[in-house]
C-alpha cells in the first residue's frame, strides 16, 4: 500500500528529532511516546504545504530561507506542563534540554514578531536569548559638572565627525556623521537612506577584501549558505597556508545575522560553533581588559545598546586607553576566543573575525 505524502512528511519530521541517546530512538520510553502523540496531534493541524516547509527547515538545519509555519497562539499540554507550540517544536528539533524558563527570541526574518493571534512554529526562526550583566552606569549626579560638560562637548558635540579606526590595527578608516535623533536614524535606515554599519573581515592581522556596507535592517554573514544573500566571506578569502585559518573557515558555516533593531544591535549565531564578542558596552569603564562573551550556537545576544553606549561614552577616561578607541566598534571572532580566559590575548590572534563599525547618529 502506498504511503500518503502527508504521512511521509510527518515520518520524516519525527525521524529528524533531536535524540541524545541512540538506543532511546529504538526503544521509545513512555515520555517519548507521549511526546510523539503530542507532535503528531500538532502536525495534523498543519496543511501539507506547511509540513513541506517544516521538513525543509529541519532537514537543512535552517540553511534554507523558509517562511513561517503558523499555528494559533495558545498552550499545549506537555506532561504536567502547559507550553506554547513553538516551544514544543524548538525542544523537538533544536534543543532537547530547553526549559520553560529559557527566553526564546525570534530571528529578524520571522514575520510574526508582533502577531498576538498566531505563533510561528518554524524552529529555525527562533533563538535562545543570552542575557548578560552590563557594567554599572555611574551616577551623573556624582560627576563634576564642569568635567561632565567638557566631556560632552569634546566627545559628543554637534558637528563633531568621528574617524572610525580599527581599535586593534588602526587600518580601517570609515567616515562618521554627526549625531542626530535616534528615531530619524531608524526611519532613514529602514528607508535605505544611509548605511547603519560597515563590516570588515579579518584573518589574523590581515584584512580580507573590501569593506561591506549594510543598508538593510539585518544581514547574513556566512561562509556557506545554500540560498541566502548578504556577506559571503568565502568570496573575500584567499588561499591560506595556515592550518588554523583553514580549519576555522570550515567552522563558520551559516555564520551570524547582524540585526539593527529598536534601541540596539543584535547578533544571532546560526553556525554550529560558538562565536566570541567584544563590544564597548560590555567593557568595564576605565579598565584595560576587554570583556569577551561567548555566544553558543543557536543563541542570540544584544551586542550594542545605543542609549547605554551614549551614557558610558561620556564617563570613559581616555588616559586609561593604550591605543585607538572607537565606542562604536564591535569585534566578533568565529570559533576562537581571546582575552584573559584564552591563550590568545588579542583578537588579531584569532584566525577569522569581523569588525563591525556602527554608523551612529544621535
Amino acid at each position: 500500500m502506498f504511503r500518503s505524502k502527508r504521512s511521509t512528511l510527518v515520518k520524516r519530521l519525527w525521524k529528524n528529532r533531536i535524540i541524545h541517546n541512540e538506543t532511546a530512538g529504538k526503544n521509545e520510553s513512555d515520555e517519548e511516546l507521549e511526546l510523539k502523540s503530542i507532535i503528531h496531534s500538532m502536525l495534523k493541524r498543519l496543511k501539507e504545504k506547511n509540513l513541506e516547509i517544516l521538513v525543509q527547515s529541519v532537514e537543512t538545519k535552517g540553511g534554507e530561507d523558509t517562511p513561517c509555519v503558523l499555528l494559533p497562539s495558545g498552550e499545549m499540554k506537555l506532561g504536567k506542563r502547559s507550553v506554547p507550540p513553538h516551544y514544543v517544536c524548538c525542544q523537538i528539533w533544536r534543543w532537547q534540554d530547553l526549559t520553560p524558563t529559557s527566553p526564546l527570541r525570534q530571528l529578524p526574518s520571522c514575520q510574526t514578531v508582533n502577531d498576538s493571534a498566531y505563533t510561528c512554529c518554524n524552529p529555525y526562526h527562533w533563538s535562545i536569548e543570552q542575557n548578560i550583566d552590563l557594567p554599572p552606569v555611574p551616577n551623573f549626579e556624582q560627576l563634576d559638572l564642569d568635567d561632565h560638560a567638557k566631556i560632552s562637548e569634546d566627545v559628543w558635540s554637534q558637528n563633531h565627525v568621528m574617524e572610525c579606526v580599527s581599535t586593534e590595527t588602526g587600518f580601517t578608516p570609515s567616515p562618521r556623521q554627526d549625531l542626530s535623533d535616534l528615531s530619524e536614524e531608524t526611519s532613514d535606515v529602514q528607508n535605505g537612506h544611509h548605511h547603519w554599519c560597515t563590516v570588515a573581515y579579518w584573518e589574523l592581522r590581515q584584512r580580507m577584501g573590501r569593506l561591506y556596507t549594510v543598508h538593510n535592517p539585518h544581514v547574513n554573514i556566512f561562509q556557506s549558505l545554500p540560498h541566502g544573500d548578504g556577506l559571503s566571506l568565502e568570496l573575500l578569502q584567499e588561499k591560506s597556508e595556515l592550518d588554523s585559518v583553514r580549519r576555522t573557515r570550515e567552522k563558520i558555516g551559516f555564520g551570524v545575522i547582524l540585526s539593527r533593531e529598536r534601541g540596539g544591535v543584535w547578533l544571532y549565531n546560526r553556525s554550529l560553533y560558538p562565536v566570541f564578542v567584544n563590544s564597548p558596552m560590555l567593557d568595564i569603564p576605565n579598565s584595560r581588559t576587554s570583556v569577551v562573551i561567548k555566544v553558543s550556537p543557536g543563541y542570540s545576544m544584544k551586542i550594542f545598546d545605543y542609549e547605554y553606549a551614549f551614557v558610558m561614552k561620556q564617563v570613559y577616561e581616555r588616559q586609561f586607553l593604550d591605543g585607538p578607541y572607537d565606542p562604536t566598534s564591535i569585534r566578533v571572532s568565529f570559533a576562537k576566543g581571546w582575552g584573559p580566559s584564552y591563550h590568545r590575548q588579542f583578537v588579531t590572534s584569532c584566525p577569522c573575525w569581523i569588525e563591525i563599525l556602527l554608523n551612529v547618529h544621535r
